[in-house]
């Protein structure tokens, strides 16, 4: 902060010079202390709080903004310290709805521009988050992939010291464990980059415990979003980790992990966040605030609530000289709610600014044009035709074994061996078995690399979904019975410049157009919204039983969630750490 700005908070404090907005007579939480206050009064000057306490009637003065908060509580503006906002719709469209309900700061991973349009596409992605009415932050991602074109694309220590220097980056995004515990130089080296510049390491460790957990912590990263059980999110913080517990579209963890309510423990490392929230909640439902009343709801003490969605947020990212707290000199981020278990916002201030009222949104976020060039993340050329997608075996054979991707549940998967019998030298879908064909094409490479396996349980009975929207390449991935529908979807996605497609018998039934880096629509949310539930509706009924059908599908190529995965260059099992064949003997 400018010491001209430092000096007129001070002589506000003071009552030497008045204040811009003043909040008297509410019950303030303080999450310092973990106290509620009663009848105090908070007294901002531009962007940040002057003064704080039972009295600041004296910085009031004709021109002053008054809100009286009688029988009412003041808590600090909501974080969202892990969430993926760079899916399906622009910042400013997502910021309509997010601005209402009490969350002022939001830091977002990179990690789908920065694949498929690089460091300059993050850049024009925070662009779009500039100026706008909440805080938006951003993480550089590692670029772990299966993919190793997309591992050589990938950041270096040079780029990420320069990405760092931004006020705007906080850190490095989730590191996945298994590469850092095998070695990986390229990654621990981006973790000391990153903590040589003072920022924060990320981790992600779904499935590590004991002393391979202990290996990944020594390697730097400060925090795991991956516990989905009261234990798993103990041994963490016994750790010295923070732990982010998840509330969104991916994953729902909260009620799980909340059993470590009942261990009397310090959760000053316990942190809420959404990891990405569907577009349907964040219409209809709301943001952090639906996070933080759940959290109430499962019996965590509504103080420690609040604590794990501000004061907690901002010192994991070394930010709480600013951020999560309503203290003098802190940015003036406040919510005002009926009473303390009631998380309903009545006012929100972000940045000393009245962004909403009674959940009416008064600062309309920034539109934002995106360049030209963010619209070209897809460079083949070709157009693809059913032979595309035949999976050949050796003419006579009447039984060939193949490795096939199973469904365990929307996000975990199996390698599942079968012995299926193959017609005119091809291994058909048969989707009587909900047994169909898959296919991972970088669309981002001339001449085309492409791979086609096979998986269960998508149970589609005929037609083909596609999506760009694969996690950790740069990949078109499409699932179907027929290999002519496969490549209409494929074709069509092509010539959108990104999105995703439901075709059938020869036709396009349902697409949603994603042109900016092949994830984000030009549209406003709701018709983004309702191009996303056309596309389940359609998916159900080819008759896919998936509650997401397409989130199940952009998860495939990724080495984030166990155990077998695929992308253009073949079949990855985890268990075994090793890239497979489809046919084995």
């Amino acid at each position: 902060m400018h010491i001209q700005k430092r000096t007129d908070l001070i002589r506000t404090a003071l009552g030497k010079e008045k204040a811009d907005l003043v909040i008297v007579n509410g019950s303030l939480v303080n999450v310092y202390t973990g106290e509620l206050l009663d009848g105090y009064g908070i007294a901002v000057r531009g962007e940040r709080i002057a003064c704080v306490g039972k009295d600041v009637q004296h910085t009031v003065g004709p021109d002053t903004k008054v809100i009286d908060a009688a029988g009412k509580t003041v808590v600090p503006g909501f974080i969202d310290s892990h969430t993926h906002l760079s899916i399906f719709c622009r910042a400013d469209e997502v910021l309509r709805y997010i601005g209402r309900g009490g969350t002022t700061t939001i830091v977002t991973e990179l990690i789908e521009l920065y694949f498929t349009l690089g460091r300059e596409g993050i850049i024009a992605y925070l662009d779009s988050c500039k100026d706008q009415p909440l805080k938006i932050f951003g993480v550089v991602p590692p670029m772990v992939s299966l993919s190793s074109r997309a591992r050589e694309n990938g950041i270096d220590k040079e780029k990420l010291g320069e990405l760092l220097q931004r006020e705007d980056i906080l850190g490095l995004g989730e590191v996945y464990w298994l590469p850092v515990i095998n070695g990986d130089e390229k990654l621990l080296g981006l973790i000391e980059e990153t903590i040589k510049a003072g920022k924060v390491a990320a981790g992600h460790s779904a499935g590590a415990k004991g002393q391979k957990l202990a290996a990944y912590t020594a390697a730097g990263v400060a925090s795991c979003h991956e516990p989905i059980t009261a234990g798993e999110a103990m041994e963490r913080l016994r750790l010295g980790l923070y732990v982010l517990a998840r509330e969104g579209e991916t994953r729902r963890d909260l009620e799980a992990i909340a059993g470590i309510n009942h261990q009397e423990l310090d959760l000053s490392r316990l942190v809420l966040v959404t990891d990405t929230a569907s577009l349907r909640q964040i219409k209809d439902e709301g943001y952090m605030e639906v996070v933080v009343q759940k959290a109430i709801d499962l019996g965590f003490d509504p103080i420690t609530s609040i604590q794990m969605a501000t004061i907690n947020a901002a010192r994991y990212y070394r930010m709480d000289d600013c951020l999560g707290g309503i203290a003098p000199g802190k940015y003036a981020d406040m919510v005002i709610i009926p009473e303390l278990h009631k998380i309903n916002a009545e006012y929100v201030i972000s940045s000393g600014r009245i962004i909403s009222r009674g959940r009416k949104l008064l600062a309309e976020p920034r539109k934002h044009v995106f360049p030209e060039w963010t619209r070209q993340a897809i460079h083949i050329k070709k157009n693809f035709t059913a032979e595309d997608f035949i999976i050949r075996v050796p003419v006579g054979s009447d039984k060939a074994k193949v490795r096939v991707i199973e469904l365990i549940d929307e996000l975990v998967t199996q390698e599942t061996h079968l012995t299926v019998s193959p017609c005119q030298g091809k291994i058909k879908a048969d989707p009587q078995e909900d047994l169909l064909k898959i296919a991972c094409i970088d669309y981002q490479t001339e001449p085309v690399v492409q791979f086609t396996g096979l998986v269960k349980g998508f149970g589609i009975k005929k037609g083909a979904i596609a999506t760009t929207m694969t996690w950790d390449v740069t990949n078109i991935t499409v699932v179907g019975v027929d290999e002519a529908d496969l490549a209409l979807a494929v074709n069509r996605i092509k010539e959108l410049g990104g999105g995703a497609v439901v075709c059938a018998g020869g036709r396009i039934v349902v697409e949603q157009p994603l042109p900016i880096g092949a994830y984000i629509s030009d549209l406003p949310l709701e018709e983004v919204l309702q191009q996303s539930d056309a596309f389940q509706s359609a998916a159900a009924k080819l008759g896919s039983p998936l509650e997401n059908t397409h989130l199940t599908l952009m998860t495939l190529t990724s080495p984030a969630i166990p155990f077998f995965r695929i992308c253009e260059e073949g079949l990855f099992n985890f268990r075994t750490n090793s890239k497979v064949g489809l046919m084995y003997d």
